[in-house]
């Protein structure tokens, strides 16, 4: 899967969790991109089995969406936190810088940094 679907599918696991589902609008709102793309985006994640789509209304993952889009948050939340706690990263540039390493960092790499983190809670 690529990038940007990746985002997207986390999106909607954020907006699913804050709000009581996800638009079009919403998710274009919380990515910064139009809303065209991510029409166009959605109609490629249901066609793989990601996500439902309701005819001008909310968004939701599948089962298998959620798998994926979970994984991805867990990749994004355990970045954050080794670099804000353990590196003393600002938090925008954590956040950032985050977003562009999960999608890269290979399984291995991101298990070392889940047992680092473990190892060193509360110090």
């Amino acid at each position: 899967m690529n990038k940007s679907s990746e985002d997207y599918l986390e999106a909607i696991l954020v907006l699913e969790g804050a709000t009581t589902g996800a638009r079009i609008t919403d998710i274009a709102e919380y990515l910064k991109v139009s809303k065209p793309s991510v029409n166009r985006a959605m109609k490629v994640l249901a066609e793989k089995g990601y996500v439902t789509h309701e005819t001008y209304g909310k968004i939701t993952l599948t089962e298998k969406g959620k798998s994926y889009a979970s994984m991805v948050y867990s990749r994004h939340t355990t970045l954050v936190a080794f670099l804000r706690d353990i590196l003393n990263v600002s938090e925008a540039v954590s956040e950032n810088d985050a977003c562009l390493i999960e999608h890269d960092v290979s399984s291995e790499t991101m298990e070392k940094i889940r047992i680092y983190l473990e190892m060193h809670k509360g110090k």
